[in-house]
């Protein structure tokens, strides 16, 4: 009532958000579901029409929540729901100014975001957000924490511009005709070709991506790469155990058999020769995966003898990443039981890989500009920054490395 004309726009909608009691990004719903998106503003009569009935139809924040980003009649959230928030946030967030100058890069964080959301929060994989599944998630409090942190890569969770940078530069180097799809070829070359060609078959089978690009032309969005890059990299998360257990199960019975088991050891067992490396025979390797598993049925594991035996990353490791299954028979039995004791949840396996990653990426960087700039030998004899030390610097680094490797593609509002 006190703004001119009783009229407010998007950036008075902020101080209307804190009024009635939601955190700050909240304003770009509540000012689109009272039709503001129409018009430029919104009266003080039509929000508190919006207001009101919001009020008395939905009696805590997921059910708002959804209530202001749904279509009309939708009780649930899509992907593109969120795009006019994450957009606001990109725009207004402290902690990402230095992306005005590098407007083809909104829409790949955004889709970033995105991805993440629905990796975490759509627990049933059906593409579409619930209340309850709302509920059940972090999200709405690490939304609520964005007007309190500035350093936007503080939250790990969803919105860190540091792990989207390492996600698109993975991806980036994989595409190599910069098209934003990759081959089964493109991904075979991850990390060193560390993944088998029959697990990354089954990625491409359609067993964990939607839509028909993957199974019809044989490519991967970067959507569908931001999944794969988590779940390869966090093989404990509850997504990443699901993911690869609809990869492993190729009969689709919802049991892995031995047969299933048997197919995906063969071309480990395969590598292995090549490298002049023994394998375990089958059967001997067969006995440790089902004393690692404990499963509720004999010869038989499923999702659920597989999340409740918290050993899935050793277990997925030993059938289709032969680097990471060498390195977990190189370590101390102990050690790794003592790791899967340990309650603590921070940070996660993918946190850990983010941060060492960035690190490196930005390193390079720097030894590159400094290079560039005819300092190198200055360079050698310094220690690199920590990302923490480059903050904005080190924004400055990556966003100008992301624009090149850009070029002169035009911005693709990917699924």
């Amino acid at each position: 009532m006190d703004i001119e004309d009783q009229k407010a726009d998007i950036y008075e909608m902020g101080k209307i958000a804190k009024v009635c009691g939601c955190p700050l990004y909240w304003k770009t719903p509540m000012f689109r579901a009272a039709g503001g998106e129409r018009t430029g503003f919104v009266s003080a009569q039509s929000f508190i029409a919006m207001w009101r009935k919001l009020l008395s139809n939905h009696h805590d924040d997921a059910s708002k929540f959804i209530c202001l980003l749904a279509k009309p009649s939708c009780s649930y959230l899509e992907q593109d729901d969120f795009i006019p928030l994450l957009q606001d946030v990109v725009d207004t967030h402290p902690g990402l100014t230095f992306l005005k100058d590098a407007p083809e890069f909104h829409s790949r964080y955004i889709t970033t975001v995105i991805q993440r959301i629905f990796y975490t929060v759509n627990r049933s994989w059906s593409g579409k957000i619930t209340a309850t599944e709302i509920r059940k998630s972090n999200f709405l409090q690490t939304l609520a924490l964005l007007e309190e942190e500035e350093d936007i890569n503080q939250i790990t969770d969803y919105f860190s511009y540091e792990h989207f940078y390492v996600i698109y530069c993975k991806f980036w180097e994989l595409d190599s005709d910069h098209d934003l799809y990759i081959s089964q070829a493109d991904l075979s070359r991850y990390n060193d070709q560390a993944s088998s060609n029959r697990i990354i078959e089954r990625i491409f089978s359609g067993a964990v991506t939607r839509g028909k690009t993957v199974q019809k032309e044989g490519r991967m969005s970067y959507a569908d790469f931001v999944w794969f890059l988590i779940s390869e990299e966090d093989k404990r998360n509850p997504t990443s155990i699901e993911y690869w257990f609809r990869c492993m199960d190729v009969d689709g019975d919802g049991v892995l058999s031995m047969y299933e088991l048997e197919y995906f050891y063969e071309e480990q067992c395969e590598r292995m020769e090549a490298m002049g490396i023994e394998p375990l025979p089958f059967h001997d390797l067969l006995c440790q995966m089902l004393d690692l598993v404990k499963p509720a049925n004999d010869g038989k594991i499923t999702l659920r003898d597989l999340k409740r035996c918290r050993m899935a990353h050793i277990f997925y490791d030993t059938f289709f990443n032969l680097e990471k299954y060498l390195d977990h028979e190189q370590r101390d039995p102990f050690a790794v039981q003592k790791d899967v004791e340990n309650d603590s949840p921070e940070p996660s396996d993918w946190d850990r890989f983010a941060a060492e990653e960035y690190e490196t990426l930005v390193a390079e960087e720097s030894a590159q500009a400094q290079f560039q700039e005819g300092s190198f030998e200055d360079y050698e004899t310094e220690e690199p920054a920590s990302p923490s030390e480059i903050g904005n610097k080190g924004n400055k680094i990556v966003t100008s490395s992301l624009s090149e490797k850009c070029g002169k593609l035009q911005s693709v509002d990917e699924e």
